[in-house]
């Protein structure tokens, strides 16, 4: 059986972290680059001979989930299988799954389907936007993706950013026809309009490349290949770019203006007599960002990567006068359109906010909510001022849904168990893809739930090798959503965890929770942040005990608070992972896709300044920590420190740990019963994850000053890690030689036990590979002894020992 390693964002072991936890199975330094040859997602994706997803995240029993697939091969197998343990490494119980008994166990003939990358806004077609005669366009952008510039990013891609063609800016052009209008950059550059009668073409160019606007920090895919900012940029990024079409003199215009107060050379303004007459439009929808190739295509060609703000249309030939008065911000009458992105930001409507409504549609997710031109640098909040935010951020390689069609579906039997599901789809050359999804019960009934981190899965969940949130796009910059309609090849089982070679993250990682409840007995509810976020508190109050997954990193408002008010009034929460609730995450209305606005945390990628407020709920984006909830108020620990790298001549990457003394009191000494360590603890244990001890990888620790309470017990600390552990960006005031683990007291992990009222609880391992031994001995070693202590007491019902 093939078994397809998949990387997170890009290729490395050696590079890690908060913003880069990137556990693939090659690794890369700083002095190497990254490879020249990089495979396109759409060919990355093929290569693993099927895929597929589901249209929902969790499902109850009696309710329909779509399973959508896309093979070459004529046709292929599906069974429905209740995943109990997804990591296919031998040295531990391998893949354990049972098959459902169901009639949607069978063949189905393949269906190859594309990714329809690209995100562009469509406006529907209106005999208004069809001008008989003359006509002009406006627009401002700030273009990233200039052919020839030295700013480009290969590591997903056969050809160049920078490499020559058209990219559409205000489009209703038929490429294959060669007819209609629409303002681009060309293949050198330079702004062009182009107009058509379907017999010639007249492209009028300024012939003076335009300079690309370099994006705010993009990923480590730059200092991977040493890349540096580009020199030959426009120093604000932004251009008033306009062109005009004069019917009756056949006169072109077509003006690029740099919003700079500094020396540019790339203005250009040139006019030119056209020998065609009148422009023949076709009946398609206006593109922005984009244009047509062929008649009857649904998916646009020629993306254009950058910011678009303010177009607009109008049905006559503007005069030098009024093109002036519009790039000095003053707006000309009577456009016939005149579309603003600074309003409905958190939907996908584009309004026109010109008299004739002729709204639009943003496609695949551009990023809206950005700061425009004129954004005067003062004002941060959108919210108070949205019109300096009418840009939006186009991306070739955008997309919110891959829009595969449904190749079967699957109705929950009534006596389902609840658990994590996966249409297990199976092609010629054993080829096997697991389409993940979760089983919520159809009432609650137990009294342990498990939290399912379907917001981390999506921030982490890559595409044809991209499309994650610690991915970069074409252009450099980050992706700011993460979309659940779509392939995530690394939300589901047998991607990582192989022969000792990989490292299980996220949802193979969580599948040694899955396994060991199972294993044990336990009667559990499954059920996920989705979930959570939706139904709030009222959700949790069905549970005595809740347990995390192993890296619950992105949470949500509404998460935060159910949690806080349900722990207040007596829930007991196991918190089984490290460098959890760190990173604010939200979702769209429909709850398909989620957002973040990275910034002054340990990240992948920065937003640019003004624009760290979310676009889909209007609030500050960020670590949790700088919203004033830091970890440590909630769990009584919070992210400290990251290593994946290991001492020299040493195989150990983690560490085991020491218990405290304050683990022989009575609030903590019953952690520890049939424990007899106590040091060393967990260090001679085999694992799945990191090899050396269940303290590891992204490590949490006590901090009172961030608001650790005061009854915090800590039961236990790790042993000391070696200087590839590092400790957080975010706690680092100034540049230091000592923010290792054999310098830095502050990298380090303790194992905690925090005290709510009324009843309260939360243990925290403060590790992420705490789980990642629990398989040795049948599960019956010192780290599930530990943790059914804590499970056991904390579903009894029974008044903790010590709790005050």
């Amino acid at each position: 059986m093939v078994v397809s390693a998949l990387v997170i964002g890009i290729p490395s072991a050696s590079y890690g972290g908060a913003g880069n936890d990137n556990p693939g199975t090659t690794s890369y330094i700083p002095d190497e680059p990254l490879p020249n040859d990089p495979v396109p997602p759409q060919e990355r994706l093929d290569a693993l001979g099927i895929s597929g997803y589901a249209d929902r995240m969790s499902v109850r029993p009696g309710e329909s989930v779509r399973i959508m697939v896309s093979t070459k091969a004529s046709s292929f197998s599906s069974k429905i299988v209740r995943v109990s343990h997804g990591d296919a490494d031998p040295i531990g119980p391998g893949i354990v799954e049972q098959v459902v008994d169901t009639p949607v166990n069978r063949t189905y003939q393949g269906m190859d389907q594309r990714l329809p990358l690209g995100s562009y806004v469509a406006v529907p077609d209106d005999r208004r936007l069809r001008p008989s005669g003359s006509f002009s366009i406006t627009a401002w952008i700030a273009p990233t993706t200039i052919p020839g510039s030295p700013f480009n990013r290969t590591a997903l891609r056969r050809t160049p950013v920078g490499t020559p063609r058209l990219q559409g800016l205000v489009t209703k052009w038929s490429e294959s026809e060669r007819r209609g209008y629409g303002l681009f950059i060309d293949e050198q550059g330079s702004l062009a309009l182009r107009v058509g009668s379907g017999r010639g073409v007249e492209t009028v160019s300024t012939g003076v490349k335009l300079k690309p606007w370099a994006p705010a920090l993009g990923g480590p895919e730059m200092y991977f290949n040493k890349a540096v900012r580009p020199m030959h940029v426009n120093n604000s990024g932004w251009y008033f770019v306009a062109a005009t079409y004069d019917a009756a003199t056949r006169k072109v215009t077509v003006v690029q203006k740099p919003v700079s107060t500094l020396p540019d050379d790339s203005a250009a303004t040139v006019t030119k007599q056209v020998s065609g007459g009148r422009v023949d439009v076709p009946a398609k929808p206006l593109l922005m960002a984009a244009y047509w190739n062929r008649a009857g295509d649904t998916q646009p060609a020629g993306f254009y990567n950058g910011k678009i703000e303010s177009p607009a249309v109008y049905d006559r030939a503007l005069r030098p006068a009024e093109l002036a008065a519009i790039g000095a911000g003053r707006q000309s009458a009577r456009p016939v359109a005149n579309w603003d992105f600074s309003q409905q930001v958190s939907t996908d409507r584009v309004v026109d906010a010109g008299r004739h409504r002729l709204d639009g549609r943003a496609v695949n997710g551009p990023v809206r909510a950005l700061t425009s031109h004129d954004w005067d640098r003062k004002t941060m909040n959108y919210n108070e001022d949205p019109a300096q935010w009418g840009a939006t951020y186009f991306h070739e390689d955008d997309m919110l849904d891959a829009r595969w069609r449904p190749s079967f579906t699957f109705t929950v039997p009534e006596n389902a168990r609840s658990g994590v599901y996966a249409a297990r789809l199976e092609a010629p050359g054993d080829k096997v893809y697991h389409v993940t999804f979760v089983v919520r019960p159809k009432k609650p009934s137990a009294k342990i739930a498990m939290l399912v981190p379907t917001l981390s899965y999506l921030a982490y969940g890559t595409t044809g090798g991209t499309m994650s949130q610690y991915s970069d796009h074409a252009d450099g910059s980050g992706y700011v959503y993460s979309s659940a309609l779509r392939p995530i090849e690394n939300y589901r089982s047998m991607t990582t965890g192989r022969k000792g070679e990989g490292r299980p993250w996220q949802f193979e990682a969580d599948t040694h929770i899955f396994h060991w409840l199972d294993s044990k007995g336990y009667d559990v509810d499954y059920i996920t942040d989705h979930d959570l976020d939706r139904e709030g508190r009222a959700l949790l109050d069905n549970y005595q005990t809740v347990i995390t997954g192993t890296h619950p990193e992105y949470i949500s408002t509404g998460e935060m608070d159910a949690f806080k008010a349900w722990l207040d009034d007596g829930g007991r929460l196991m918190y089984m992972g490290g460098n959890g609730f760190y990173w604010v995450t939200s979702l769209n209305r429909t709850a398909t896709y989620t957002e973040l606005r990275r910034h002054d945390g340990t990240e992948a990628w920065q937003a640019a300044p003004g624009e760290y407020y979310h676009s889909t709920t209007g609030e500050y984006g960020g670590l949790w920590r700088f919203r004033g909830r830091p970890p440590q108020e909630l769990v009584g620990v919070g992210f400290s420190a990251q290593g994946f790298g290991h001492p020299t001549g040493s195989a150990r990457y983690n560490v085991p740990f020491d218990r405290s003394v304050a683990s022989h009191s009575p609030a903590g000494a019953w952690v520890f019963d049939g424990v007899t360590a106590t040091k060393g603890i967990g260090g001679d244990l085999p694992s799945l994850q990191s090899p050396g001890g269940p303290m590891g990888e992204e490590v949490d620790r006590v901090d009172y000053a961030l608001g650790t309470p005061a009854n915090a017990v800590v039961l236990g600390t790790s042993q000391p890690f070696g200087k590839q552990y590092m400790h957080v960006v975010e706690e680092i005031n100034t540049s230091s030689l000592f923010e290792g683990g054999d310098t830095n007291p502050m990298v380090r992990g303790d194992v905690t036990l925090v005290h709510y009222p009324n009843g309260g609880a939360v243990f925290s391992t403060a590790s992420m590979v705490w789980t990642g031994s629990f398989f040795h001995n049948n599960y019956d070693n010192d780290m599930t002894r530990i943790t059914e202590n804590v499970l056991n007491m904390f579903t009894s019902g029974k008044r903790l020992p010590g709790a005050g």
